[in-house]
């Protein structure tokens, strides 16, 4: 996912276009599917630039925030996270910041 690249869906679907954004709706997309999804935006949203996004996967029973909450927290493009103020979505969205491309010196 890339901002007006044309990824396949290895299942054989429909490519699906994401304009990257700060915040990224994970609703329209499979559970299956949104780790993969959110591995790939925050690798497009460092790509433009971006350091602090918006994940937005909903309220629910807590099971797609626990599994966002868990990939954030061992990733290493992650400084920190938390979940979104009430402004911003509340329990049902986190926010993320990134570390820049070039902070540290390594990747």
């Amino acid at each position: 996912m890339v901002p007006n690249d044309h990824c396949s869906d290895p299942d054989g679907g429909e490519v699906v276009q994401v304009p990257i954004e700060d915040a990224f709706d994970l609703h329209p997309y499979r559970p299956a599917d949104v780790l993969r999804m959110v591995d790939a935006y925050l690798d497009a949203a460092l790509e433009k630039g971006l350091t602090e996004v918006r994940l937005i996967h909903g309220r629910g029973k807590g099971v797609q925030r626990a599994r966002v909450h868990g990939f954030l927290e061992q990733d290493p493009r992650v400084v920190r996270w938390q979940e979104a103020p009430a402004h911003r979505g509340g329990w049902g969205a986190t926010l993320a910041w990134l570390r820049a491309p070039d902070a540290g010196g390594a990747a």
